[in-house]
């Protein structure tokens, strides 16, 4: 009876083992509901041997009944064990083989990031601890071998130390990239330079393309277009502070935020010109339309009869025909609307613009729907 419930305590052990860790990396499974009777019947079995052991000698002859009783049911608990255990061997083994080798894992994990601090520390990169990008990449990685510390069971150490590794990756990454960040920034200061020069140069020409709108075109034409004059010189204006920033960084031996100064210069840069081209890009629009105003509205009126034999060769006249025909009154009120001494093209442009949207979504639905079917 010892050897049978020191066999069976051990057994019991191994599988508890495996069930735990099986919880641990896939609860899904729900093993644990399924070991749980199983245990329960194996304490019992337990119970009923230590309660034997520990009766006094000259009572064991009048417990002979009760000694089978625990052979048998030790000998139940074990095999009910074994069928469990067999039943589910493969996943059981792999999940004891993962926990086995999580500290492993954290030890490694540990390793690299100790080797990554000490990188850190190397004459040759002591310049760099200074970066914002060095500084945020090391406290990233002390935060994960925190966190790698504090964790506990096999999945969520497996996930702590990945977390180590590749935070102990991405400083090694930035401590590599650190050297040639002086270049980017200058080249980056240089760069921004030019382009000032060059949307300064752009923005003298918006006035005049602003006072050629007004004097030549309806005032509606250009009425959403007032005060882009004064939002590209506070934009133009703020770019060179940007730059400006941007040198002092560089000459203060800070690169990396050199770097930020001129992204936000080149930002500011973008919405300068946005603002003059959208003057000199509607002045040279509403010229090219009062040229030739019958080129817009045969480029509208072509793309709807391609619309329309689109909808006859797909048979989809029914949903989409008249649809379609409705764009021919938008496209006349567009053409109708071109009178007095200054048209408002602007308003043209626009309504054949929206007809050609109008028509674009419906092809594209036609074009799907007959895809899909």
């Amino acid at each position: 009876m010892v050897a049978a419930f020191l066999d069976m305590d051990r057994r019991q052990s191994i599988a508890e083992a495996a069930v735990t860790a099986s919880h641990e990396l896939e609860p899904e499974r729900g093993l644990i509901r399924t070991w749980t009777p199983i245990r329960e019947a194996c304490y019992d079995a337990a119970e009923i041997y230590l309660h034997l052991a520990r009766t006094e000698p000259e009572e064991r002859l009048a417990s002979a009944a009760e000694y089978e009783q625990a052979i048998q049911r030790i000998t139940s608990a074990t095999r009910t064990l074994d069928e469990f255990y067999g039943s589910h061997r493969g996943h059981l083994d792999h999940a004891m083989t993962v926990a086995a080798a999580t500290p492993q894992l954290a030890q490694r994990a540990r390793a690299e990031a100790r080797a990554a601090e000490q990188a850190l520390q190397l004459p040759e990169n002591a310049r760099f601890t200074g970066y914002p990008s060095v500084q945020a990449a090391a406290r990233a990685l002390d935060a994960a071998t925190g966190a790698l510390g504090a964790a506990t069971g096999a999945v969520a150490m497996r996930e702590r130390a990945a977390q180590v590794e590749q935070a102990a990756e991405a400083l090694r990454q930035v401590l590599a990239q650190a050297p040639a960040q002086a270049d980017r920034a200058r080249n980056a200061v240089a760069s921004v330079t030019t382009r000032i020069g060059a949307v300064r140069t752009r923005s003298a020409g918006l006035a005049p393309a602003y006072s050629a709108l007004l004097r030549e075109f309806n005032a509606a034409s250009s009425a959403d277009l007032a005060g882009n004059d004064r939002r590209a010189a506070e934009m133009l204006t703020k770019a060179e502070e940007s730059l400006a920033a941007a040198r002092a960084a560089l000459s203060a031996g800070q690169p990396e935020q050199a770097l930020d100064h001129a992204t936000a210069a080149r930002s500011q840069l973008s919405v300068a010109e946005q603002n003059v081209d959208a003057v000199t890009g509607r002045l040279a629009t509403l010229r090219a339309v009062r040229e030739n105003p019958d080129a817009k509205v045969e480029a509208v009126r072509f793309r709807l009869r391609d619309a329309q034999h689109l909808a006859v060769q797909r048979g989809m006249t029914a949903e989409w025909g008249s649809v379609l025909d409705a764009q021919l009154a938008r496209i006349d009120r567009a053409v109708d609307s071109l009178t007095g001494i200054h048209p408002d093209y602007w308003a043209y442009v626009r309504d054949l613009d929206a007809v050609t949207d109008f028509i674009t979504g419906v092809v594209q639905r036609m074009r799907g729907r007959t895809d899909s079917s």
